[in-house]
């Protein structure tokens, strides 16, 4: 009862608060995997995984990088997710994420949120990744590659994303974490001198079987482990989804042939020719005792089957009950949430009317403390001007005398000085109309003189000729 009381204080939260929770796709001008690059040795993420429907994913949980995982498009599934080993998770609380990035890059959600709480915001929703909805019902699980119970804490929350489960039936994820979990607490840590350089690469290869015929299932998982350190080896292991019991440990070079061509996972001094046989051989001696163990008890112990089978129905029958209260949960989680959502609209709305008040009573007093301080600069700017106006017409008048004083003073004046100046131009002027008189009189007489002449020559042509028309030349000669 308690940990269903804690599960449902963190779903609570976790639906509350879903920006705790994020998870970006890295662009493509981003080297690597950006700031989850430390999840790989050197920071170089494996190479040969260039297909345009894969996505790089940085997992983050509280703005801090947790893993790192290569996500297929097409497949709906992730390829492979790296990490580190942290601590071994104490208690496990599922609370599942998407990534909008995947199917709307054009979205402003960059962060990783709860399906429910998308509500349309996100287009073609589901087009390029797995849903919850394509897992009910199903049969399958969603097993995560990177599993929980390998983190704690805030590491432990991020694993809980659809981008890092495969489907899987409960049978084989129950077996696959619980080997994986063996493997990294007994064989790995254990022979890496630093557990800080112990680098993680848990993988799925898809198969063409898929879940509602949208999410492929993987024909099989793969783990490659690297322990950078001054002794360093690297080793992969393999698990066949038709036999939740297996596990074949293989070299790194062999597990890359099994993958897509030219992949290479790691660098450095994992590579195949820089490694620790005998740390490596120390490891792959704890992985069989590990794989021996399991068969024993698999094969030996009637009772066990028996009581697996036991488990199993037990498991089938309880089914429907744990759906149940899921959906309990959920609808009881949304209630909450429409609650606090009601709340926050009523305070808004109450809170924004008061603003909306103290903001209308913030400007009218300002504006009545803007109009009385404006009347009272104006005062004193009123009164000069009118002083100014008096002694500017004062002014005008003192000018108008003057000119009218200055007029009235310049008539007798003149008239004065054009009345003594008579005399002076008045004899001044008669040598020259004596002047003129003669000079007129001159040529008066000189002109009758001049026209006398002239009609006494004519008088004197006009008889010459007179004679010359009738008087006969013969008289003339005698």
């Amino acid at each position: 009862e308690r940990t269903m009381k804690t599960s449902i204080v963190f779903l609570l939260c976790i639906s509350v608060f879903p920006g705790f929770s994020q998870g970006r796709v890295v662009r493509e001008d981003e080297t690597g995997f950006a700031e989850c690059n430390v999840f790989f040795p050197g920071q170089v993420p494996p190479e040969g995984f260039t297909e345009p429907f894969h996505v790089k994913i940085c997992q983050q949980y509280n703005k801090e990088p947790r893993f790192a995982t290569l996500y297929s498009t097409k497949d709906k599934i992730p390829l492979y997710s790296a990490f580190k080993f942290t601590k071994p998770a104490q208690s496990e609380e599922e609370s599942w994420l998407v990534e909008p990035q995947i199917d709307d890059p054009e979205n402003d959600l960059h962060e990783m949120v709860h399906e429910a709480d998308i509500g349309g915001t996100v287009a073609n929703l589901g087009a390029n990744q797995a849903l919850t909805s394509d897992y009910v019902g199903s049969g399958y699980e969603r097993g995560l590659l990177n599993p929980s119970l390998l983190n704690e804490e805030d590491f432990q929350v991020a694993t809980y994303t659809l981008t890092n489960a495969v489907p899987l039936s409960p049978a084989l994820s129950t077996s696959w974490h619980r080997d994986i979990g063996k493997v990294v607490e007994q064989a790995l840590i254990p022979h890496c001198s630093k557990m800080d350089h112990l680098y993680l690469l848990a993988g799925a290869i898809p198969s063409s079987v898929q879940v509602k015929g949208k999410v492929s299932v993987p024909e099989s998982l793969w783990l490659a482990a690297c322990c950078d350190a001054s002794e360093g080896w690297s080793l992969g292991l393999v698990k066949n989804i038709n036999d939740e019991n297996s596990l074949a440990d293989l070299t790194v070079g062999e597990l890359e042939k099994q993958l897509l061509p030219g992949v290479h996972l790691f660098k450095g001094s994992c590579g195949r020719d820089k490694q620790s046989q005998e740390k490596r051989e120390a490891v792959l001696q704890v992985v069989s005792q590990i794989r021996s163990g399991e068969q024993v008890g698999t094969s030996n112990n009637q009772e066990t089957k028996e009581s697996g089978w036991v488990r199993r129905v037990a498991g089938i029958i309880a089914t429907p009950f744990i759906k149940l209260l899921e959906l309990l949960i959920y609808i009881f989680v949304e209630l909450v949430k429409f609650v606090f959502y009601f709340l926050w609209l009523v305070v808004k709305r109450v809170v924004g009317t008061i603003l909306d008040g103290v903001y209308s009573l913030w400007n009218g007093v300002v504006s009545y403390l803007k109009a009385v301080t404006m009347v009272l600069i104006s005062i004193p700017y009123d009164v000069g001007r009118v002083i100014i106006n008096i002694f500017l017409g004062f002014l005008q008048i003192v000018q108008d005398v003057v000119s009218l004083t200055y007029r009235i003073l310049s008539i007798p004046v003149g008239f004065v000085l054009h009345l003594a100046a008579f005399p002076y131009h008045s004899i001044c002027a008669i040598p020259s109309v004596l002047k003129d008189m003669a000079t007129g009189i001159g040529g008066t007489f000189s002109l009758v003189i001049d026209a006398t002449a002239t009609v006494l020559h004519g008088f004197y042509y006009l008889a010459g000729h007179i004679v010359k028309r009738f008087v006969p030349k013969g008289s003339s000669d005698d």
